[in-house]
């Protein structure tokens, strides 16, 4: 999201309105984050029309020497419109911190407390900040449902609701005080809403017919009852056949695309499909099979088991059903770094540090488990990411240090990730 312009929708006591945010961004050696708006002022505008009309007629607010402003002067009305990450019904919080803590709960929450945050840090909001500052307990929300099971989790979770029931009119009151609705040309928001019942009228075209919908997926129902025990059989089958051979599949995605491999351990050491430190990595299945039957140049010719892979490959009786512990994905992580730890996903970067210190390991690499030692602040940073607890003293920004050294981490993975078909 990082270097975007994102419409949002803020649920306030004048209703649903509607404006603009820029997460962080950089220019130059500076960095910034920012709403729409004009000195002391947030703008809000009561529909999407108006927005799109004002966005369209306006340089003079916070966000005209954005990057991407000129792109978000040339959309269309309908590309405005928040999606529902981006729209945060702020008056309906106490009641939402009054629900029992489900996921679901949860991370609209999350989501609330953070915007509300966001806004006082940029507006310099005193009630705000004090609001979030003095109340640390708050930063729990964050972490998830795995704070608020058990007796002590609940009781966190109540007293949460406490805080927010006794303080959020007065969060509210600041957010009511700064919102500003700036003068919009009449005929612009016509011609906006002319625009935006337009793309209505062409997403309904494009909905498909649901009885016919039904219709189609009746059919053949038997035929899918029949074959479901035999898939299973088949993934089962398959399954055994990698535990069999000690060896995993592995997916791996990267900025350059996406790659099939292989790794296996020995004892707690890794041993990748590759040679020489180098990872052998490939595009699709076919190649990786058509490679396996015909190459014993590389480490894991060296195993004991694998000439049953060798003879699966040979007569194309190999599939590769890699398992979702097997799935890594490295893209977008250092943006989100930027962005802080509660913004990265914990499982990608658990998942993230395990590919890059097996690879390490197996090229001898030392040097990215000292960048990852949980001493130093890129480890301290991964290792609060990955197993948050309000509890610990969390990270503080800004996280360009951080977020460059994974990014260098990345790409001298990907550097000894070698495509091969």
């Amino acid at each position: 999201m990082a270097g975007d312009i994102v419409p949002i929708e803020l649920g306030l006591t004048e209703g649903n309105l509607f404006t603009l945010w820029a997460p962080r961004w950089r220019e130059g050696d500076d960095e910034w984050e920012a709403f729409l708006g004009l000195d002391e002022d947030l703008y809000v505008l009561d529909s999407v029309a108006e927005l799109a009309a004002f966005v369209r007629a306006d340089d003079d607010n916070d966000l005209a020497d954005h990057p991407a402003w000129d792109t978000i002067r040339k959309l269309q009305a309908d590309e405005l419109v928040p999606d529902d990450r981006h729209s945060y019904d702020l008056i309906g919080v106490p009641e939402l911190a009054a629900e029992d803590p489900k996921p679901e709960v949860v991370a609209e929450l999350e989501d609330a407390l953070e915007i509300v945050r966001i806004i006082g840090e940029v507006c310099d909001l005193t009630p705000i900040v004090k609001f979030f500052t003095g109340n640390p307990i708050l930063g729990a929300v964050a972490v998830g449902t795995n704070n608020f099971s058990g007796r002590d989790g609940i009781d966190q979770w109540v007293r949460i609701g406490r805080i927010i029931a006794k303080h959020w009119d007065d969060v509210i009151d600041a957010l009511d005080d700064v919102v500003s609705k700036p003068k919009v040309d009449s005929s612009a928001v016509e011609a906006a809403d002319v625009e935006l019942a337009a793309a209505a009228s062409a997403e309904d075209e494009d909905e498909p017919d649901e009885d016919i919908d039904e219709l189609d997926g009746d059919e053949g129902v038997d035929d899918e009852d029949e074959d479901s025990d035999e898939d299973d059989e088949d993934e089962v089958e398959e399954d055994d056949f990698w535990a069999a051979v000690g060896i995993d599949p592995i997916r791996i995605y990267t900025d350059a695309g996406e790659f099939l491999t292989l790794r296996c351990y020995l004892g707690d050491d890794p041993l990748f499909l590759g040679a020489k430190g180098q990872i052998f990595g490939f595009g699709s299945e076919r190649a990786l099979t058509r490679f396996l039957a015909s190459n014993s140049d590389h480490d894991l010719a060296e195993l004991s088991t694998f000439a049953d892979v060798r003879s699966a490959a040979e007569t194309a009786e190999i599939e590769y059903q890699v398992l979702p512990e097997n799935v890594y994905a490295l893209q977008g992580i250092d943006e989100d770094i930027l962005d802080g730890p509660r913004r990265v996903e914990s499982r990608q970067m658990d998942l993230a540090v395990e590919l890059l210190t097996d690879a390490a390991d197996y090229a001898d690499i030392e040097t990215v488990n000292e960048t990852l030692a949980s001493t130093t602040p890129l480890g301290w940073f991964a290792d609060y990411a990955i197993n948050p607890d309000p509890k610990r003293l969390a990270p503080s920004g800004p996280y360009d240090n951080e977020a460059e050294e994974w990014r260098a981490l990345v790409h001298d993975f990907e550097d000894r990730l070698t495509k091969r078909g």
